[in-house]
């Protein structure tokens, strides 16, 4: 198992989502990740089990959001990127 903290370039291609978006969610979303220094570290697994929560979501319209679903379905699929 790869156990690896992942930059914020890497935690946006894992979800298919933008890099200001991972920002917005770690700073607004209680996304988990620590800031060492100047760099978010993400675990993967901390990330996919936020994602399964709702932890971009702050009410149930928020789940329109493309991004989110997409995320979301990639991590019930199994797929690390789709279109």
């Amino acid at each position: 198992m790869d156990d690896r903290w992942l930059s914020v370039d890497e935690i946006a291609d894992y979800l298919a989502a933008a890099k200001a978006t991972v920002y917005t969610w770690v700073t607004s979303k209680g996304m988990p990740g620590p800031k060492l220094g100047r760099f978010w570290k993400f675990k993967k697994e901390d990330v996919d089990v936020w994602v399964r929560e709702g932890g971009a979501a702050t009410s149930s319209d928020d789940f329109d959001n493309k991004e989110l679903r997409n995320a979301q379905a990639a991590l019930h699929t199994g797929k690390q990127r789709y279109a």
